[in-house]
């Protein structure tokens, strides 16, 4: 369940006797006149619809409250603003990001016009793109800004909803008489979010059983692997030639094995994996340097598995690899997928079990965010998954929440956070829709309006 305590509360409270205190409110943040920018991004970051008082024939005020509630329930960073048609639109988009100062998706619907924006940490910009053609397509303001909302929650965006919102949430116009009838309710209340809380959390827990009985799949195949490599290795300490060097790479792979065991056995949720694979990262690394030592060869630099299965083993180049639909990314490789790659074949990837079927581990849900952490640390995963589902999630603070952080900067600020007006000013640039309202200039929209 997303959102605050005290935002759950006041929904609790507030959804269920709307109509008896109807007449306490003084109206949405959608009812207030807000012509200047500043105005309107105030309103913003308490709430993610405005509506100006000029544009309330374009979306009524139950329309705006049903939209922000929406909203806010997803726990995204959509804002959405309604403008009567006359609203400038000089640096309209960059300078209500400005105004705000919060990163997130920006959709704005002027008069009969509609376009939008977001920071690339948030969508990038073909993702906006194609939200606002898809949008387009619609007919009103009512079913054109809940398309382009719905579209926007199916996108995976990155970060959450800004904490502004949870904070406002159900106090916004409420008078005092009113808060006082709310106050009134809450010990009535407390048992039955108690037990909402208490049920989700519990339904939380078994979805994180679960996911780690995925991952223990997979990570048994890892140790697996590892131990039949320490079997073929037929390595003896007392053997001739064997000095104290190569005892002690021998002596480190059959810790780290242990020690994997032992990791996965005790592990009693995902984010416990990663020491797992961290161990079994130490353990190859190890009989590389011992197989080295045997064989009289120069000791391997430490470097980090192959990206396509660290089963492979330690990487031994950085390659040039594209994913299907993918960006362009260097990746670690072993022998045997370099000279694939190079010989114009796919590589060996790792694939797991999914609801879709085989799919490779970056796409394979987020669980799989600490194994492959555990591989390859924090410093090199976010330039490895770029792009990826599993990149997309990890770089939320949902996720280091559900599986744990320190997996590196995937993306600078998130979605939510505030950053005043550090942001990438080509992700808001532009004019807004047809002519001067250029969009993504050229002719990114195939046409504009």
């Amino acid at each position: 369940m997303k959102g605050t305590l005290v935002r759950l509360l006041m929904r609790l409270l507030i959804v269920p006797v709307a109509a008896a205190v109807a007449v306490l409110t003084v109206g949405t943040s959608g009812a207030h006149a807000a012509t200047d920018l500043s105005e309107v991004a105030d309103s913003l970051r308490t709430s993610p619809v405005y509506v100006d008082p000029a544009a309330s024939d374009l979306l009524s005020e139950a329309d705006a409250d049903a939209l922000a509630d929406k909203i806010e329930d997803a726990d995204e960073p959509i804002f959405v603003a309604v403008l009567p048609s006359d609203y400038p639109t000089q640096n309209l988009f960059q300078n209500l990001r400005t105004e705000t100062g919060i990163t997130g998706l920006y959709g704005i619907r002027l008069g009969d016009e509609f376009d939008a924006r977001a920071d690339s940490s948030v969508l990038s910009r073909q993702g906006v793109q194609n939200l606002v053609t898809a949008a387009q397509g619609a007919g009103d303001a009512k079913a054109q800004l809940n398309d382009f909302v719905d579209d926007a929650l199916r996108s995976n965006l990155g970060g959450t909803a800004p904490s502004g919102w949870s904070e406002g949430s159900g106090t916004q116009g409420v008078s005092v008489t009113g808060l006082i009838t709310t106050g009134a309710l809450l010990a009535g209340a407390g048992a039955g979010a108690y037990a909402i809380v208490r049920r989700n959390r519990l339904r939380h827990e078994q979805e994180q059983r679960q996911a780690l009985e995925k991952l223990r799949v997979v990570v048994d195949e890892d140790i697996t692997a590892f131990g039949e490599e320490l079997d073929r290795l037929d390595f003896h300490p007392a053997e001739p030639g064997a000095d104290d060097a190569m005892r002690d790479d021998y002596e480190r792979a059959l810790d780290a094995y242990e020690q994997a065991k032992t990791l996965m056995a005790e592990a009693g949720k995902p984010e416990d994996v990663r020491g797992v694979t961290q161990a079994l990262e130490e353990g190859r690394f190890a009989l590389v340097r011992l197989a080295a030592r045997r064989e009289q060869r120069p000791l391997p630099e430490r470097r980090p598995p192959c990206f396509f299965d660290p089963r492979h083993g330690p990487s031994v180049a950085d390659v040039t690899w594209t994913p299907p639909g993918g960006a362009t990314r260097e990746v670690p490789v072993c022998e045997a997928d370099r000279t694939r790659l190079s010989e114009g074949m796919d590589p060996m990837v790792r694939e797991v079990d999914t609801e879709s079927g085989r799919r490779p581990y970056w796409d394979a849900g987020p669980a799989y965010g600490p194994w492959a952490g555990g591989y390859f640390g924090g410093g090199i995963l976010p330039g490895l998954l770029i792009g990826t589902m599993l990149g997309s999630m990890m770089a939320t603070p949902s996720y280091a929440a559900d599986y744990g952080s320190g997996y590196g900067d995937f993306s600078g600020y998130e979605g939510g956070d505030v950053s005043g007006a550090d942001f990438g000013s080509g992700d808001f640039g532009g004019g807004f829709g047809g002519g001067d309202f250029g969009g993504f200039g050229g002719g990114d929209f195939g046409g504009g309006f």
